[in-house]
């Protein structure tokens, strides 16, 4: 199936593989769809500026494109 999310990932290429990885990260409260830092920032890098756990926001998001 699809390939798995990491941390080194960026919110822009995840949310362009996986389309409905959207509704995970406006779970997370992350609006990365119209931010500007989606291009460039990991995963790792925005789970810790906003104080979430990076392990739950992949683990969750693994599980909706699998």
């Amino acid at each position: 199936m699809a390939d798995k999310i990491t941390k080194d990932m960026t919110f822009f290429e995840v949310m362009r593989m996986h389309p409905d990885a959207v509704q995970v990260l406006q779970k997370h409260n992350l609006g990365c769809v119209g931010c500007m830092g989606a291009q460039n920032e990991s995963l790792e890098q925005g789970a810790r500026a906003h104080g979430l756990s990076v392990d739950e926001l992949l683990k969750d998001l693994n599980a909706v494109v699998q």
